[in-house]
């Protein structure tokens, strides 16, 4: 897995370098550039994600990512990051999903309302 995350970054090097290229001659297609450029990141992002979750812990991913996105882009990164360092040996469950969801969200505030 560190070699494709090397010739992935290796490549987004190349396209960008392009792009910065091309940005010059004309905007549009270095917009056109930059949207590729990211589609086939998520492309890779979401491959290397089946990888190393099951298909229940995806479902779980796919369902939390309507109402947080930024928590699901964040535990995204870990996931990969763990995978990629080799601290991932079986597939994520849901339960391990789980656990890994309550460790990155902050404690919730509990209020209490007294009455006197």
């Amino acid at each position: 897995m560190d070699n494709e995350l090397e010739e992935i970054r290796r490549r987004r090097m190349a396209q960008m370098q392009e792009q910065q290229a091309s940005a010059q001659a004309s905007p549009e297609a270095a917009a056109y550039q930059q949207e590729q450029a990211q589609a086939e990141m998520e492309a890779r992002k979401q491959e290397l994600l089946r990888k190393i979750l099951t298909p229940e812990a995806r479902e779980r991913l796919t369902t939390l990512r309507m109402s947080r996105p930024a928590l699901v882009e964040q535990l995204e990164m870990q996931l990969i990051s763990l995978a990629q360092s080799g601290r991932i040996q079986n597939m994520i469950d849901d339960e391990q999903l789980k656990q890994l969801l309550a460790q990155i969200q902050p404690p919730k505030r509990e209020t209490s309302i007294k009455r006197v």
